[in-house]
């Protein structure tokens, strides 16, 4: 009989059949048995079940057909392998509902693109005007234009004027008395252009055929958003046409014409900033103009209503009735 010795030092799988056992195995098939003496150099016969007892004889082993000793080996995987398909079907079962949230989030995740820097803001712009084919939106708060952003503006909206575009763009009054903004404007006199202007925006935006958006997030024009989203872009779209339908041709004159109350609409506005409690900087800012142009205004407003001091002034305004004349 084989050892426990025989064993410890005789182990190995059986895809990796030893030469004796292998050589043991091929005699026994041949002759139909094998003595039992002679498999002890191979134990791992009858380990794998490839001989049986004899039942005539115990000093005699019998092989097992080949065929069915690989299905006694062989179908054990095979279940094993079907219970792994099984439960990875289970496990994907289980996880799909989460795969699918998680393509949404993904999809939302990169419909706004944090651009850094002002040539990855410049290159993303130049994209999206590229591949513009019907309308810009733009709106443009007022401030000194200088010669290379006029540069790269004409260099960027030339082409889609060209490719018969429309272009809409909101500028503040204060821009009426820009040299650089209307020599830029009349660049493009002859296109598909409409420039209009109103008195206070809030910061700069650029639409592409409503389904690209681009805007500022710091206040250094350093970093900006692109999105994608199309319930953001929409949603940018109604504010621009809701400020366009308020805005006045910049070929209009009216935003410095005096009212009959002897008020100027910047001053109207002017008026509204200081009963909100804004300082003259604030305002100043908001209207996009310097802080002595915004002086001069609430100069001229006070002495249009006689006020006498900056108190006074917000109770003449209050009292006056010039903010419920606005349309």
């Amino acid at each position: 009989m084989a050892t426990s010795e025989t064993k410890r030092t005789h182990p190995h799988a059986l895809t990796a059949m030893c030469d004796e056992g292998r050589r043991l195995y091929g005699n026994a098939l041949r002759t139909g048995r094998i003595a039992r003496d002679d498999v002890e150099s191979a134990p791992c016969l009858m380990e794998f079940a490839l001989l049986h007892p004899d039942p005539d004889d115990d000093k005699w082993l019998r092989p097992v057909p080949p065929s069915i000793a690989l299905a006694q080996r062989v179908n054990p995987i095979e279940h094993e392998i079907t219970q792994h398909r099984r439960l990875s079907m289970e496990l994907a079962e289980a996880f799909e509902p989460f795969m699918a949230l998680s393509a949404q989030v993904s999809a939302t995740t990169h419909s706004i693109t944090v651009l850094e820097g002002i040539d990855r803001i410049n290159a993303a712009l130049d994209l999206a005007t590229a591949q513009c084919q019907s309308e810009m939106l733009t709106v443009q708060p007022s401030r000194r234009r200088l010669e290379h952003t006029l540069v790269q503006g004409l260099e960027r909206d030339r082409p889609l004027i060209e490719r018969g575009c429309r272009i809409r763009t909101l500028y503040q009054h204060t821009a009426r008395h820009s040299p650089e903004t209307l020599a830029y404007v009349a660049q493009f006199a002859s296109g598909k252009v409409e420039y209009r202007t109103i008195d206070e925006l809030v910061g700069r935006l650029i639409i592409c055929d409503e389904t690209v958006a681009f805007i500022p997030i710091s206040d250094d024009g350093q970093v900006a958003l692109e999105l994608r989203h199309p319930g953001l872009v929409r949603y940018l779209v109604k504010f621009f046409e809701f400020m366009w339908d308020r805005a006045v041709p910049l070929s209009a004159g009216a935003p410095y014409e005096t009212a009959p109350d002897g008020i100027t609409e910047i001053q109207h506005s002017i008026a509204k900033l200081l009963i909100e409690g804004h300082v003259d900087e604030a305002i100043a800012r908001r209207l996009g103009m310097n802080v002595r142009t915004c002086r001069a205004h609430i100069a001229k407003l006070a002495s249009a209503l006689g006020s006498g001091s900056r108190a006074q002034l917000g109770y003449l305004i209050a009292q006056s009735g010039i903010l419920r004349q606005e349309p």
